[in-house]
């Protein structure tokens, strides 16, 4: 039996479709990953084979009001999972790099967060290298699906309501689509290696920045809204955000023989399951 923790949220919402009576789904209504105790207990009275961690704090520029409850979500919770759990897939982010880069990133390359947010991710990471038994780390980015609140969604809601917006130019990353990541996690699951511990990336193929993703939602959902490229400086927010964070997923790809589709692509299909496509 698997758990996917986070089960409420995108990722958990596309796991559950796909490993459906397979696994036990938990939230933070029903699992606090934060008390050790809370997860010990836990897994003393269920045998789990392995965690799928998509639980997480993402409030990226409130975690730099709210450090500590970023870090007893993101660190502490992932620790106790990987101890007690032991085999686990734990999914990070791209903002554990600093975004200086001007090539894709690989597993090898340095971290280094400019953000609350970030170096909580980053001390999860380390918790699960060092504490599971068995472990693979996916960091992925621009995770959206056709629930919860995510960017796609606040463009389209923005674009019914405004004739123009203002989106920033300078922010370069991957788009990733939640049903693809979740697929790939249900590929991997069994392939998992006892007592080996690995570093991936996944996001979906391809490069654009945030301008590039709100001009192709209003131009495939067939909306008016004008969208307007603007810098990071004018649009200032109180975490830093990484300004290049593709990664680059070779190692993935290979390892587990992954064909992972363009951000386009999968736009286009998530547009029309919500009937957006215009």
């Amino acid at each position: 039996m698997y758990l996917v923790t986070g089960a409420n949220g995108q990722l958990g919402a596309e796991l559950r479709k796909l490993l459906k009576e397979s696994a036990l789904y938990v939230d933070r209504e029903n699992l606090d990953i934060s008390s050790e105790t809370a997860v010990k207990d836990f897994f003393k009275r269920n045998h789990i084979d392995c965690i799928v961690n998509c639980a997480a704090y993402t409030a990226v520029d409130r975690a730099e009001d709210e450090p500590l409850q970023a870090d007893a979500v993101n660190h502490q919770g992932v620790k106790w999972l990987a101890k007690y759990g032991k085999s686990i897939i734990h999914i990070s982010t791209d903002y554990v790099f600093d975004g200086t880069h001007s090539r894709p990133y690989c597993e090898t390359d340095r971290p280094n967060p400019v953000s609350s947010y970030g170096k909580s991710k980053l001390a999860g990471e380390q918790a699960v290298m060092d504490v599971a038994e068995t472990a693979v780390v996916i960091r992925t980015a621009w995770l959206y699906s056709a629930q919860g609140d995510n960017f796609l969604k606040t463009m389209l809601r923005l674009g019914k309501e405004r004739s123009g917006l203002n989106v920033v130019s300078d922010q370069v990353g991957t788009p990733t689509f939640a049903g693809d990541l979740a697929k790939a996690i249900v590929k991997i699951l069994p392939q998992v290696q006892k007592n080996k511990k690995n570093i991936y990336h996944f996001t979906n193929e391809g490069v654009c920045s945030w301008y590039d993703f709100a001009h192709e939602i209003m131009r495939i959902a067939g909306l008016s809204c004008e969208i307007n490229p603007v810098e990071s400086k004018d649009y200032p927010t109180k975490a830093t955000r990484p300004f290049y964070s593709v990664m680059s997923k070779e190692k993935i790809k290979c390892d587990f023989n992954l064909d992972i589709p363009h951000w386009r692509d999968s736009l286009i299909e998530v547009l029309k399951e919500m009937k957006e496509f215009g």
